[in-house]
């Protein structure tokens, strides 16, 4: 397995980190990961260790705010700014593995950041798979929590808002200590402004996924607490794709990748990929 690492310089000029794994003999497909809220691409080992020994090669970039790429931590201007570096790095993979097949593998915001990024820029993708998509507005906020956010994003866009349990990733207590003690996961809170932007692109996808018509395969564990698991039915649902799968794993948390039923997982979806490669 080859590893190689660099960076660059998207449309706002923000330092943009991405790497990929390589196997030794000429790729058969491309695996392209999106990430989630605060974590960084560096965190899907067991994707890696199960799909480039595949044959596949696996990329993935830190999104701005994230990771080792630069910007204000877990803050986005837009939510473009998520969609812009997707679109860049999508085009430089195209250059790098000319005429390989290409799968988005979006993860949690991952998931919601690949979703936007399909309403418009789904051409040229061979399929996607979203796990614990985070499509859906949660059912325990109202329409007066709404206004206030959209008051504080007005008046202070920075300020802090909530943070994520890091007991809520996995049933895998080592994976939930490695996950507090990674540096390069944010553990900060979730700014106003980027929980505004979030709610927006949620809005949207509920408004217009039927323009996905690509291949998909969404992924969602049952006992989900940090996304709720509603939300990958409601996208299955919406996508107008022919071609179309919804796996929901009983009792899994939110990482599926990282739960102790990952091989299963990662083998579920390599069968799913082998099948949309012809």
């Amino acid at each position: 397995m080859k590893h190689h690492e660099d960076f660059f310089e998207d449309v706002g000029n923000t330092r943009i980190y991405h790497q990929c794994w390589l196997p030794e003999s000429n790729p058969k497909a491309v695996l392209m990961i999106v990430h989630g809220l605060g974590e960084h691409s560096g965190r899907y080992v067991n994707v890696v260790n199960h799909f480039v020994p595949a044959g596949f090669a696996v990329y993935g970039m830190d999104h701005p705010g994230h990771g080792k790429s630069g910007g204000a931590r877990k803050y986005v201007n837009r939510f473009e700014d998520f969609i812009d570096p997707v679109k860049a790095y999508f085009k430089k993979i195209q250059g790098w593995q000319a005429g390989k097949p290409i799968f988005l593998v979006g993860h949690s915001m991952g998931g919601l950041i690949s979703t936007v990024y399909l309403l418009d820029h789904q051409a040229g993708l061979q399929g996607a798979i979203l796990s614990g998509p985070s499509v859906k507005i949660p059912d325990n906020i109202s329409p007066i929590t709404i206004f206030i956010g959209k008051m504080l994003d007005a008046l202070t866009p920075k300020l802090g808002l909530i943070k994520t349990a890091p007991e809520g990733v996995s049933r895998d207590q080592a994976v939930v200590q490695a996950y507090i003690d990674d540096p390069l996961v944010y553990k900060g809170k979730t700014t106003v402004r980027l929980a505004s932007e979030l709610l927006k692109a949620t809005q949207r996808v509920r408004s217009e996924a039927r323009k996905i018509t690509l291949p998909i395969l969404i992924l969602q564990g049952g006992a989900d607490w940090i996304v709720d698991p509603s939300g990958a039915k409601m996208l299955f649902d919406a996508v107008s794709s022919a071609d179309k799968q919804i796996k929901i794993y009983d009792g899994l948390y939110h990482e599926i990748y990282n739960e102790p039923e990952h091989p299963q997982v990662l083998q579920d979806v390599e069968q799913w990929i082998d099948a949309h490669m012809k």
